[in-house]
């Protein structure tokens, strides 16, 4: 349980992504697909049959290894599956389908996970996405957390819904820092000079340098992004920055490489099973809330096998199946209760784990943490041209 994920091992988002860079100067904004109309997509659904198959494609580590919630939808619907994970970046992922579903042609998956940020912006802008029929989703509908209802970047769940969750807060080891972390200026802190560590990725940088000022990362335009950058170029110049990491600040945290950092709460989760001396919190200003997500691309040639599938994920009971294993932030809030009732009934080891899950805000953060967190900023492609090269210059400096 307490072996690190692959998940988080690369950049997620074209801001720290050479592939990303060339898809956004590549002008799909001039594509975009109108938004299908809604007699449209009644009727593509009502043409859609059962076909007893679906082809799921992911990240690794996101599924138990004995397929569990699979194997248990495979029995309850008759439907057989195919599991790859063939998803390890964001960026590369659309540099390959792009083309394919550019030409009309099928993926040849049913199911993708993908992050919210800029390439799942171009999947529903070029109509790459299927307009989902939340009629067919009662279970997401029953089960969902409203919080997962109605996000950002696809208003209304009209082509995505939630697979798992994360937030990025700050890391800090016990061991060196002996105050209690609780604001972002930590990060900005001259006394920490040389033991800080940012993040490489420039929609997780941009997010931070603008929750610092005050500034909503969703509703931001240019003027805030310059300002951002101007406080993140001052902290850089500062000597503050030891380095900006992708996955292995975290090793660089526990390690006392660094004292504090930016980080992903699933990361530091498994280091604190793991017994390391390291703390998570969100500061009193904010922390960034990204998602991944499900969604049927264009082409799908089972459709309503994989939208039964998607739905089958919202079960409570399967939804603690995966969270137990994932050990992110699930979209089913009483994973919670199901989790607290089998380690009630477990012992040793697996107990205490099983209540360290259900007592972590890592996994389940408060009401609290949530008002404070805010997902990436949403771009076209013109704004990405603006935004990237303002944290791109600081990160690369």
């Amino acid at each position: 349980m307490t072996q690190p994920r692959t998940r988080r091992d690369v950049f997620r988002l074209a801001g720290a992504s050479a592939a990303g860079l060339a898809l956004a100067a590549c002008g799909v904004q001039g594509q975009k697909a109108a938004p299908p109309k809604a007699d449209a997509v009644a009727d593509f659904w009502a043409r859609q049959k059962k076909n007893g198959k679906v082809v799921f494609a992911n990240w690794p580590e996101y599924m138990p290894e004995d397929k569990g919630p699979l194997e248990k939808f495979k029995a309850d619907t008759g439907i057989a599956y195919e599991y790859k994970e063939v998803i390890q970046e964001n960026a590369e992922f659309f540099g390959k389908a792009d083309p394919v579903l550019r030409a009309g042609q099928p993926l040849g998956y049913d199911i993708v996970v993908m992050t919210n940020g800029i390439q799942l912006q171009h999947m529903i802008a070029l109509g790459y996405a299927v307009a989902l029929d939340h009629s067919k989703l009662p279970n997401f509908q029953a089960n969902a957390g409203e919080k997962y209802k109605n996000r950002a970047y696809d208003p209304g769940n009209k082509y995505t819904v939630p697979y798992t969750s994360g937030v990025t807060g700050i890391a800090y080891n016990t061991d060196y820092v002996k105050d209690d972390i609780t604001s972002i200026e930590a990060l900005f802190d001259p006394k920490y000079k040389g033991r800080v560590g940012m993040m490489a990725d420039a929609q997780e940088i941009a997010n931070f340098g603008m929750i610092a000022l005050g500034i909503d990362p969703e509703k931001s335009g240019e003027a805030d992004w310059q300002k951002a950058g101007e406080k993140l170029k001052a902290q850089r110049d500062a000597g503050i920055v030891r380095k900006y990491y992708d996955q292995s600040y975290i090793d660089a945290v526990s390690k006392g490489d660094i004292w504090l950092s930016m980080a992903w709460s699933g990361d530091v989760f498994q280091r604190q099973l793991a017994g390391e001396p390291v703390k998570f919190v969100v500061p009193a200003e904010g922390g960034t809330i990204w998602t991944d997500n499900m969604l049927i691309p264009k082409g799908a040639a089972n459709p309503l096998d994989a939208l039964m599938l998607m739905d089958y994920l919202y079960q409570p009971a399967i939804a603690a199946e995966l969270d137990e294993f994932i050990q992110y932030v699930t979209p089913v809030p009483t994973v919670q209760d199901l989790l607290r009732e089998k380690a009630a009934k477990a012992q040793g080891e697996e107990k205490q784990t099983l209540e360290d899950m259900v007592n972590s805000p890592l996994m389940f953060p408060s009401e609290a943490d949530y008002a404070k967190l805010r997902s990436y900023t949403p771009l076209t492609t013109q704004q990405e041209q603006v935004f990237n090269p303002i944290f791109q210059s600081i990160t690369q400096a």
